[in-house]
């Protein structure tokens, strides 16, 4: 037996295995990432054998659908029609409701338990009063040492257990066909997909945790199979007992594609309607009061909307990491955490230091944080250690008894007396930037060739020309009360964490005056002397938007004090369109607040397209909170660079926020988080439903559903459109395989508005063909298929 061979069926059935995120830095991303090579039919057939669970939206969220006119019943009845369903739409729906599959009995649940248990132990982030013994050693190891303490495996002498892992997995795996190696790893591996997503999440990361106490799919393997050997608990998994399901999926699948074939009719429609006024904007256009660039995020559509109608604002859409690849050291923790996309490596590190005259200001409130965060640490050790754990509570339960009632009857009340009285850094420090490898040489600056090069970028993949006197950078962050999830409603882009430190520090790099020079006379970009650029934060729970404003010139007060009053205002409608409610201020202060509220925001539910497109093309429209919005001119970008970089970038991060809210939604036990009502924190990094199993890998019900049985997200994938010629999208496809292969496998639809032809929407078909009413300037062949690929038996 080849331990190499051992090795690359490992390798290979880890890579259908995807990431796991913390509770910490929550970033949402496609759980079937290991399959995005395959077509989606295929990947979903695939993953349907692996893990036995549901792929499409059940019937009933299909028949509401139709019933509210969501799925068009003509492209429902074409497409049913030309896969030869030729019966009454109403007829399929009452067959896909007859044969939705059954949750059926887990055959390794005790293996799962006991493997659940284990983890938990090993992969603690200090939650735990009481370490491991030997976490350090590795967790076959500390496993191994430990493992004869353990009446229910069955082990009597500590050297009934091979000394290592790959001598372990020789040892179990002899006497078994080479060829059932993968199955098996397959098998283990996506039995406990949290668990074994975490590992992947830390090995990849390499994270402070990981390289401290390691853990490997290798070391997980060698235990589990070492105890399902001794135990006899299905070592090698049975074949799935199919029937002929063909026309299960082939139906659901259906259907699904008439949604969003739906969904894709009337974004047509509407942005068709809306571009025949793009020729009519004047090249004169009057500068604008102030301009704010917000996050693609789907809550900025909302947010934008209402702030362009309070004056003469322009709005910009852009990554709302602003294309700053750093870490941020937080000040009041003293904890450095990754603030850009988890794909992109952190070039920089940036950090707080006091502006001028003020660093006694910093050392005081330094001081004052450094005494909250110890009075915090002292009251957990309290709660946690157990012999001080009932004095604790005794002594305690008068003051945390109205603490309590605070909250409970007066959210908001409660919220805005904190905000009052937090102090925050912003207005007393400036964001300093420093390369990576030399974050703590504060002393030291980055060239001033990179500092240009971040402002330019920014400016050149929004297309932006004119400055108004004020510009605003405006990242995004979430607030919410006992949330376990709550990195989850902030950035992003930002791997989890909240905007304001990379706007902040774009801001500080576009009003140094060297970078300005170098603007100008290398890039042409001319910003007026009077233009002022400010970082700011709006807060999706709240719709407020908090301006660190506090280096801004008197020459321009006035007119800062005229825009707080109007971002108030669209604060205020905003809140109120949102909620459905005439207060929605206070009501949004409330649910920021409430320790109860399952469901304080929305995040990034019902999101269903991305648009990338001059402001011009979706202004006054209401897309109900459903499209990522990207800035983009084309005639702006040239050589098309700035497009390829939104393509290989936000496009791909889009379709993995989409996929995860898919599949959080379509099978919440699976993919999501279950109900955050029996959740239990295990190890401050997940959250696990009652008292143990598998770790939860996606959101919770509460943010896809607005009950437990009434939904709330769309299930749909996500519909890419874009405002450029077809030919200069043909090239950028054509260089790129990883995203051709997307498209191909219809992870992602492409629809295309050609300003070059009457602004023509073309649709991207596999093997660069696109279907149009008119053929597109390109030598790619144009189609007109609409036929829907067969699915294998799942």
């Amino acid at each position: 037996m080849s331990y190499h061979t051992i090795k690359t069926g490992i390798e290979e059935a880890s890579n259908v295995i995807g990431k796991t995120w913390p509770l910490y830095s929550f970033v949402t991303s496609n759980p079937l990432a290991g399959y995005e090579k395959l077509p989606f039919t295929e990947a979903v057939s695939n993953a349907n054998k692996m893990l036995n669970v549901s792929m499409f939206p059940k019937a009933s969220v299909y028949r509401e659908a139709l019933e509210t006119g969501e799925i068009k019943e003509k492209i429902l009845v074409e497409l049913l029609a030309e896969n030869g369903f030729t019966e009454l739409p109403q007829n399929y729906l009452n067959q896909l409701e007859a044969n939705e599959p059954e949750e059926g009995e887990n055959p390794s649940h005790q293996l799962d338990r006991i493997m659940a248990k284990w983890l938990s132990a090993f992969m603690d982030e200090g939650l735990a009063e009481w370490e491991m013994p030997r976490k350090e050693e590795g967790f076959f190891t500390a496993w191994r040492e430990l493992a004869a303490f353990d009446n229910e495996l069955k082990i009597s002498r500590l050297r009934e257990i091979p000394k290592t892992a790959e001598e372990t997995l020789i040892f179990v795996l002899k006497g078994v066909e080479e060829n059932d190696y993968s199955r098996i790893f397959w098998h283990h591996l996506a039995s406990l997909p949290g668990w074994t997503g975490y590992i992947n999440y830390r090995t990849a990361s390499g994270s402070g945790w990981q390289n401290e106490f390691p853990i490997s799919l290798e070391e997980y393997l060698a235990v589990r199979l070492f105890i399902a050997k001794k135990l006899d608990l299905n070592f090698i998994p049975k074949e799935k007992n199919t029937t002929d399901q063909n026309t299960y999926p082939a139906l659901a699948y259906i259907w699904l594609k008439a949604w969003e074939k739906s969904w894709q009719g009337e974004l047509k429609h509407t942005l068709k309607d809306q571009a025949i006024h793009l020729n009519d904007i004047s090249t004169a256009a009057k500068t604008p009061d102030a301009q704010m660039a917000f996050c693609i995020d789907t809550r900025s559509e909302l947010i934008r909307r209402n702030v362009e109608s309070k004056g003469n604002y322009e709005t910009f859409g852009y990554a709302g990491f602003f294309g700053i690849a750093m870490d941020y050291a937080n000040p009041d923790d003293g904890i450095t955490r990754k603030s850009c996309p988890p794909i992109v490596g952190s070039a920089y590190t940036v950090s707080e230091r006091a502006q001028d005259n003020k660093a006694k200001v910093v050392q005081k409130h330094h001081a004052k944080n450094a005494q909250w965060n110890f009075f915090q640490y002292f009251l957990k050790r309290m709660k946690n250690m157990l012999p001080s754990a009932f004095g604790y509570v005794e002594g305690t339960g008068v003051f945390y008894g109205i603490a309590s009632i605070l909250r409970t009857l007066f959210p908001g009340w409660s919220y805005r007396t904190l905000q009052k009285q937090t102090s925050s850094y912003e207005t007393v420090c400036e964001p300093h930037m420093n390369l990576a490898e030399e974050a703590h040489q504060h002393n030291h600056d980055i060239p001033l060739t990179q500092k240009v090069g971040i402002v330019k970028s920014a400016f050149d993949l929004t297309g932006w020309k004119n400055f108004a006197p004020l510009v605003l950078f405006a990242g995004h962050g979430s607030h919410s009360a006992n949330n376990p999830f709550g990195s989850s409603l902030d950035c992003g882009a930002c791997a989890a964490s909240p905007g304001k430190h990379n706007a902040r520090m774009l801001a500080k790099l576009a009003n140094e005056p060297q970078v300005r020079d170098l603007l100008a006379t290398d890039h042409g970009y001319m910003i007026p002397k009077e233009t002022i650029f400010i970082g700011a934060q709006h807060n999706t729970t709240t719709d407020e938007i908090e301006l660190f404003d506090s280096h801004v010139p008197a020459s321009h007060q006035d007119r800062v004090a005229q825009l707080k009053r109007d971002l108030k205002k669209a604060q205020q409608t905003a809140t109120q369109e949102r909620l459905g409610i005439k207060n929605g201020v206070r009501t949004a202060h409330q649910k920021a607040n409430h320790w109860g509220e399952t469901r304080p925001e929305w995040g990034l539910a019902k999101n269903a397209s991305f648009i990338v497109a001059p402001r011009s093309l979706t202004k006054e429209v209401n897309l109900d909170g459903r499209c990522f919005l990207h800035s983009y001119d084309w005639e702006h970008d040239k050589k098309g660079k700035a497009l390829e970089g939104i393509m290989q970038g936000p496009m791909v991060v889009t379709q993995w926020i989409n996929n995860h809210y898919y599949f959080s939604t379509v099978d919440n036990d699976a993919f999501g988080g279950g109900s955050k009502i029996t959740h239990n924190i295990t190890g401050r990094f997940g959250v696990v439903q009652g008292n143990g199993g598998d770790l939860k890998m996606g959101l919770p019900l509460q943010s896809v559903s607005q009950t437990d049985t009434q939904g709330y997200h769309k299930p749909l994938r996500l519909s890419v459109l874009i405002h450029a010629p077809v030919q200069r999208i043909s090239e950028i496809l054509l260089r790129n395989e990883s995203l051709k292969t997307l498209l191909d496998n219809e992870w992602i639809y492409l629809m295309v508005m050609d300003p070059k032809q009457q602004n023509e929407v073309f649709t991207y078909g596999k093997n660069m063909n696109w279907e149009g009413d008119t053929p597109p300037i390109s030598k790619t062949k144009v189609i007109k298929t609409k036929s829907v690929p067969e699915l294998v038996d799942a």
